[in-house]
């Protein structure tokens, strides 16, 4: 190869690597070095037993994979992680929590095995479960000095969600259940910003189900023997949206992402 051509092909690919840096940073990298960022902040608000990178890495993988979420505002994003990370939750694990695209902010979901996990934290709880009542099933509830509840689902052919109930069994042989009627449960979901965006699990045929069952969970929490704390903390952060302060990107950990699992 003649002196001019090698010269021609050196100042081209010094010119391809000067474009490529004055490209913009990839989203994708930037919320990774946003999270890793963020690892502090999220392991101080962490319960004991979930760790921040593995926190982080879920987080990840949820707005990674939902391109929707990579729109969203990066506060709004960076917000809904701490919210996860304040209750312990771990996002679209298992449905233990959400985070949605509701325009272009992200949104905090509350799941129906969210709010068994957090309810069970008491240690007063020996068990806690929900289900739904279909058309065709056999369903029978009495409340008063001495409440029954008695639920025979049909074989097959269930039809349509009339109501739903939640039942908590305590450790010193109490119990508490509450019974809700699917026009009741509707109307909080019709309150729900977030049950309007099409990423919502309200909007899945499996998620809606959850959703009916967590909202007679949320319903009854109030008589449940679980702390102050966590019942205020649940009413502040369960689909809200907040932004926190987007950090200076000069502090940003500059890695090439071998992407998570």
């Amino acid at each position: 190869m003649s002196k001019n051509k090698q010269t021609d092909l050196k100042n081209h690919l010094k010119e391809n690597t000067k474009k490529e840096k004055e490209k913009p940073e990839p989203i994708q990298k930037k919320v990774y070095n946003y999270l890793e960022k963020m690892k502090p902040e999220i392991e101080r608000a962490l319960p004991q037993h979930i760790g921040a990178e593995r926190m982080a890495r879920i987080a990840y993988t949820t707005i990674r994979t939902t391109p929707k979420l990579l729109k969203c505002s990066m506060g709004s994003l960076m917000g809904a992680v701490m919210q996860a990370a304040a209750l312990g939750l771990e996002p679209n694990m298992l449905g233990q929590c959400y985070i949605i695209p509701y325009g272009n902010e992200a949104t905090f979901i509350i799941g129906y095995r969210g709010m068994i996990n957090l309810a069970r934290r008491s240690g007063e709880i020996k068990t806690i479960y929900a289900h739904v009542v279909k058309e065709n099933d056999e369903f029978e509830y009495e409340y008063g000095l001495d409440p029954k509840l008695k639920h025979k689902p049909a074989p097959k052919d269930r039809g349509e969600i009339i109501k739903t109930y939640m039942v908590a069994k305590f450790n010193d042989g109490g119990y508490y259940f509450e019974v809700m009627d699917i026009e009741d449960v509707l109307k909080r979901k019709n309150k729900s910003k977030a049950a309007k965006s099409k990423f919502s699990p309200w909007n899945d045929e499996l998620g809606y189900e959850e959703m009916v069952k967590k909202t007679v969970i949320r319903h009854g929490f109030k008589y449940l023997p679980v702390s102050i704390e966590i019942m205020n903390t649940v009413e502040t952060l369960d689909e809200s949206q907040k932004d926190i302060e987007e950090m200076d990107e000069n502090e940003f950990i500059d890695i090439e992402i071998n992407q998570p699992a």
